[in-house]
């Protein structure tokens, strides 16, 4: 009877450090979960605030291109050149042929 005791024993303390390793493996996936999801939490805070900085830029290079065009405009051209004293002369044109 005592072999029997003595095996009853060690299989005890065999399921003892079993659930012990399963409880600590459980709770070590459950903290790697949390802290994997804070942090895709945190990349994810990231991604929209560079998103909307992006969309902020492109708002702001359309505008400035807008404005790129209106002064870069003919009629803008001329007021400005009559404003200076300066005349649009068609006959000072000349076209050179390649031939």
């Amino acid at each position: 009877m005592r072999k029997k005791k003595g095996k009853t024993l060690k299989f005890i303390d065999f399921e003892k450090k079993f659930r012990i390793v399963g409880l600590i493996f459980v709770v070590t996936i459950w903290v790697l979960s949390f802290f994997a999801k804070i942090s895709l939490s945190s990349l994810n805070v990231e991604v929209e605030r560079l998103s909307n900085e992006v969309k902020t830029r492109e708002k702001t290079n359309q505008s400035l291109s807008m404005k790129i065009n209106e002064l870069a405009s003919l009629e803008n051209i001329q007021s400005v050149a009559n404003s200076e004293g300066l005349a649009y002369n068609n006959g000072n044109i000349v076209v050179v042929d390649e031939n």
